[in-house]
């Protein structure tokens, strides 16, 4: 089970405040979206949860451990840049080298059998073909290098799952795609996720409840029905004036009622 508490987080940057005494609340195996203007502090946000970037304020507990000054390989949570940062030189996998897929498992001394098996898992589950394993990052496309770096991200599975608009870089048929890889790969692995989005249908396919963020606060976090139908403000209206409503809740509808008939990863 798990549960991240973000409270009276705050950070400045010079004389700009990127996050400004934020509160915000993800319940355990929870999906939210977070969305809002560029520039509202988005990135910043998820950056200080997962500790590449020091807070100059508040706190962040992950189930009551307070995370802040805990190095970011133990924070049990793992964040998915927009940009990849998969390792330029490594081939997607190795089984007796340093790879993409292979390096968390390696520095933790994994036995080569269990690694392989591992690796061969998420290789599995996200699609990502065995005659990519010698190819290195540079001769894949751009959604098969975001599958590489969700795959690398999960190889040791998270408490905590990041993603910084893991989707802008993508052509719109492999987006569909990797949009229904994430909710599987959330479901599966029972992390709480936090993804990072300007893209409101990627929002409201992919959510449990969606975080709006402005100058560098939250100022409603709520359903995409809720958002659309009782707007915290003029903000949060005019914000979703844009959506196709209808036809985005009757799916956001439809996913919410498929995963209440679905068993739970725990069941037998």
């Amino acid at each position: 089970m798990s549960r991240l508490t973000i409270t009276g987080l705050k950070k400045d940057f010079d004389d700009v405040c990127a996050v400004d005494n934020l509160s915000l609340a993800l319940e355990d195996r929870e999906f939210m979206v977070l969305v809002g203007p560029t520039g509202c502090g988005k990135s910043t946000l998820l950056r200080l949860i997962a500790g590449v970037e020091d807070e100059d304020g508040g706190h962040i507990y992950l189930d009551g451990v307070r995370l802040n000054g805990i190095p970011p390989g133990r924070r049990g949570v793992q964040l998915v840049f927009q940009s990849y940062a998969l390792w330029p030189h490594m081939r997607v996998f190795d089984e007796k080298k340093y790879s993409n897929l292979s390096f968390a498992l390696k520095i933790r001394r994994w036995l080569p059998g269990i690694l392989n098996d591992r690796a061969q898992d998420v290789m599995r589950r996200l699609g990502i073909s065995k005659k990519w394993s010698r190819r290195r990052p540079d001769s894949l496309s751009a959604g098969q290098q975001q599958k590489v770096a969700i795959g690398r991200a999960i190889a040791i599975p998270p408490q905590v799952f990041l993603l910084d608009e893991p989707l802008a870089n993508i052509d719109p048929v492999a987006r569909l795609e990797v949009r229904k890889e994430l909710r599987r790969v959330h479901d599966e692995i029972g992390a709480v996720s936090l993804l990072v989005t300007h893209d409101l249908t990627d929002a409201f396919q992919i959510a449990d409840r969606i975080a709006v963020m402005r100058d560098g606060v939250i100022v409603q976090v709520d359903t995409p029905e809720n958002l659309i139908n009782h707007p915290a403000n003029s903000f949060v209206e005019s914000f979703f004036t844009s959506v196709h409503h209808e036809r985005l809740l009757q799916e956001f509808r439809a996913r919410r009622k498929a995963r209440k008939t679905e068993p739970t990863p725990d069941s037998p």
